[in-house]
């Protein structure tokens, strides 16, 4: 095939518009792999907590749902009408993990200071092999491109600040955070440790309850809104926004 660029990529990813969702885009495997090295390279540049300014739109998970994420930025405009912060679990439990990671991967390469991808719970390894993304590699391709991914993962920011006042990750909150530099210090590539403050951060959940507590998940900890307060007070933010899980009924 001739020489990969970006803007042929997305032409290919963006030839399904309009047509029976479920409808598969078919990348080139050298296409993918050039996406994986040249994304990796600019995420490993950029700092793990980001520092951005508004406007720009939050997302949260999207889990290979191809059509979905189409229509948002029908919505919301395709980049570089807007700005983006996606807050991670771009694969898993949907049908086109593979189309997902590639649209953002490439809107990431084309527009590096303008469109932002967090890090979630299922750009894991020890996750993304159960729920999905795994299988879908090694169906559609094979297992060393799954590897290329989650090398890529490992080097995703973790958390976002937005005008000094934002504070944006995919789960929530850790007791072990005491100092927003500790997230500054986090060194990548990285896996997702079973426990402690990267683990809390992509793992933890709100709960009604005061201070900390277990979660069901059997992974992380819950925190009540006293934590959250005392933690927004403490850096001077005035919101946290959160992904990571289904709300059904908001009030």
């Amino acid at each position: 095939m001739s020489e990969v660029d970006v803007d042929s990529i997305i032409e290919k990813l963006m030839s399904v518009r309009g047509k029976l969702p479920g409808t598969q885009v078919d990348l080139h495997r050298q296409e993918i792999v050039w996406l994986i090295r040249q994304a990796l390279e600019i995420l490993i540049s950029q700092p793990v907590l980001l520092e951005l300014e508004a406007p720009l739109k939050i997302v949260g998970d999207v889990h290979g749902q191809y059509y979905d994420v189409l229509r948002l930025f029908e919505y919301g405009g395709f980049p570089p009408e807007a700005n983006y912060l996606f807050l991670g679990d771009y694969v898993d439990r949907g049908p086109q993990g593979l189309e997902t990671i590639c649209l953002l991967l490439s809107y990431k390469i084309k527009y590096p200071e303008n469109f932002f991808l967090l890090r979630g719970n299922h750009e894991s390894a020890n996750i993304n092999k159960i729920y999905g993304f795994y299988m879908e590699c090694k169906r559609r391709y094979d297992v060393k491109l799954w590897r290329s991914f989650s090398d890529c993962f490992n080097c995703l920011p973790i958390a976002a600040i937005v005008d000094d006042k934002i504070f944006c990750i995919h789960a929530g909150l850790s007791p072990n955070l005491t100092s927003i530099d500790q997230i500054r210090r986090i060194q990548r590539p990285t896996e997702v440790p079973d426990e402690g403050l990267l683990c809390d951060l992509l793992w933890s959940d709100p709960d009604g309850i005061k201070g900390w507590g277990p979660n069901d998940r059997g992974v992380s900890v819950t925190f009540g809104p006293d934590v959250v307060s005392k933690f927004l007070d403490g850096h001077n933010f005035d919101l946290l926004v959160r992904s990571h899980q289904v709300r059904t009924n908001i009030n």
